[in-house]
């Protein structure tokens, strides 16, 4: 499946390091918070550290040598010290859990804004459901990591360090005794790391899979149902299935290894330090109470190491997850916009193609050398059969793709001299399959545009004769519509397509196929406002039904990418070419119907 993302197959430390440190780096603006949970952090593990040190005060000043008079208040302080660890473990989740909310509400509207900027090829080419995977599942992940693992990670390193200096300051003997395990634990966490990283990698990948497989099908589950085609998806998401299994199996075999082997070396280690520590103890070098805390030290040693190694599965899904998501990031987008934008003006003379090559895929031309200018006020229609670059035309024109050779003009302005933003406000789209979304009535002709009050609303709907079935609806412009407007007819929904581009107001109106799915009587009740809403504007009408484009002030004939011909209904006809055979085609069709 083809994608832009560029760390996918990616592996290594080094990429690790690299992307989570860049991952860290949306900390910045937070970075008084983080020094607050750092300390916080900090001063949790050093209190973790003070209540064996108490009990061996309690075992050889005042157990061993029978004086309780003291026990009372080690136990007070114990108390004391537990108490004050709770607030500092509160504070410390409290703080990191709203710092890392904070980071992702940042960067889901880093990736949410880059999105937008893609142009249609972009969206061509990945999946709507594997680009979901990136906003959603990724980003949770990321999540985790900062609320949970940077605390446990941090912490357990906090409480490595700290617990190997009190055993050193203690006993410096036992301390290197128990240092000789730890190669092997190096060796075991090497080894899990190698496994881990590709296993998560993988399980990353096979995930966006099947997002991406489910979104098709169920946004498809009309076509499944129709063609039969269930048990042949079942097979399909099966294989798929089948290699998310698989992955995730690998880790599950990295952990079934790799924490009974730290918790084997755990124990060879204290077993040391209780073997050397129980001789020194019985010839008097080492007090009881010490022996007990520095055994309950070395156990607590491999407490950290064991957490840590459990968050590892964190960080390495974390790991896998950033670099999904900076590759989407740093996806370039496909519009380049000028560093300087001009300014877009009225329209006051026309829109222009000079000499327009374009193809969607390397240099397979869907448009070949195509010229021709729509003058201000007028309106041209596009003809030719399916594949012919009528759609691709309109797509240029709102510059959704770049062309590779030529240029579109409006006023003699490059299309790609003049801010993106305002060129597109200046143009409504009436498509053949109307797009609404989830929401009331109102808000999906307004689509956010504050300067339309509800009376241009209504306007709007009246002229295009919408307002007949509106007004019929329960909450009529209130009414709530399901998502892609289901629960409304195909005529219905293009009726408020035309009356979402008359409240607009456009300079530039583009009809594609804006009518070939309404019925007859529905077109008629369209006809009085489509008329008004070209009026006066400069209209480019993608058209399969010829009866509809006859007052075109112009028609273009395309075939094959190519512009073969160009002129009124009646001088095409009377030209006897390809638009002559195209409507007597339509003619004899309509006359068997």
């Amino acid at each position: 499946m083809a994608t832009d993302f560029r760390y996918e197959e990616e592996l290594g430390q080094a990429a690790d390091r690299r992307l989570l440190w860049r991952l860290l780096r949306y900390l910045k603006p937070y970075r008084g918070k983080v020094v607050l949970a750092l300390f916080l952090l900090t001063s949790g593990a050093a209190l973790q550290l003070a209540p064996q040190r108490l009990t061996q005060i309690a075992i050889d000043d005042y157990m061993l040598k029978d004086d309780p008079s003291g026990l009372w208040v080690i136990g007070m302080m114990i108390l004391g010290v537990l108490a004050f660890q709770f607030v500092i473990q509160y504070f410390t989740r409290y703080v990191t859990g709203m710092t890392a909310q904070r980071v992702m509400h940042d960067l889901r509207m880093e990736i949410f804004a880059h999105l937008q900027k893609m142009s249609l090829k972009f969206f061509d080419r990945n999946p709507v459901g594997r680009l979901m995977t990136r906003v959603t599942n990724d980003v949770g992940t990321l999540n985790d990591f900062f609320a949970d693992g940077v605390i446990s990670i941090i912490s357990g390193l906090t409480m490595i360090v700290g617990i190997y200096v009190f055993m050193a300051s203690m006993h410096l003997e036992l301390t290197l005794l128990l240092t000789i395990v730890l190669p092997l634990l190096a060796a075991i966490g090497w080894w899990f790391s190698w496994i881990i990283r590709s296993a998560y990698r993988a399980v990353r990948k096979h995930l966006a899979r099947i997002n991406s497989y489910l979104q098709e099908n169920l946004s498809g589950m009309i076509v499944v149902q129709l063609f039969g085609r269930e048990s042949h998806n079942r097979k399909e998401f099966k294989s798929f299935n089948r290699l998310y299994r698989t992955a995730q199996i690998r880790t599950v075999f990295a952990y079934a290894v790799f924490f009974p082997a730290v918790e084997l070396i755990g124990a060879v280690g204290i077993a040391l330090v209780l073997w050397r520590g129980g001789v020194m103890q019985a010839m008097g070098d080492v007090s009881v109470g010490m022996l007990v805390a520095f055994i309950w030290y070395s156990e607590r040693f491999f407490w950290p190491l064991r957490d840590i190694s459990e968050k590892y599965n964190m960080l390495q899904s974390a790991a896998a997850s950033s670099e999904r998501v900076f590759s989407l990031l740093d996806t370039p987008a496909d519009i380049v916009v000028s560093a300087e934008p001009k300014s877009v003006a009225p329209l006051a003379k026309s829109v222009a193609f000079e000499s327009v090559w374009f193809a969607y895929n390397d240099e397979d031309w869907v448009l070949k050398d195509v010229s021709f200018e729509v003058k201000r006020g007028q309106t041209v229609a596009l003809v030719g059969a399916t594949g012919s670059g009528k759609t691709t035309i309109i797509n240029l024109l709102g510059r959704f793709y770049d062309v590779q050779k030529g240029i579109v003009c409006v006023d003699d302005e490059c299309i790609g001299d003049l801010d993106i933003a305002e060129h597109r406000r200046r143009i409504a789209y009436v498509a053949q399959d109307v797009f609404l979304f989830a929401g009331d009535l109102k808000s999906n002709i307004r689509l956010g545009r504050d300067d339309i009050s509800d009376d241009d609303i209504r306007k709007a709907a009246q002229l295009v004769n919408a307002d007949k079935f509106i007004n019929q609806l329960p909450n009529g412009y209130d009414t709530e519509i399901k998502e892609r407007g289901a629960g409304l007819s195909v005529g219905q929904k293009q009726l408020l397509s035309f009356a979402r581009a008359l409240a607009f107001d456009p300079e530039i109106l583009v009809l594609d196929e804006a009518t070939s799915s309404i019925d007859t009587e529905t077109e008629q009740l369209i006809e009085r406002g489509l008329a008004y809403l070209i009026s006066g504007r400069t209209s480019i009408v993608v058209a399969h039904r010829l009866s509809t484009i006859q007052h075109a002030d112009n028609i273009l004939v395309m075939h094959h990418g190519e512009l073969r011909e160009k002129g009124t209904h009646q001088e095409l006809l009377a030209h006897d070419g390809l638009y002559r055979r195209l409507y007597e085609l339509q003619y004899q069709e309509q006359a068997v119907a």
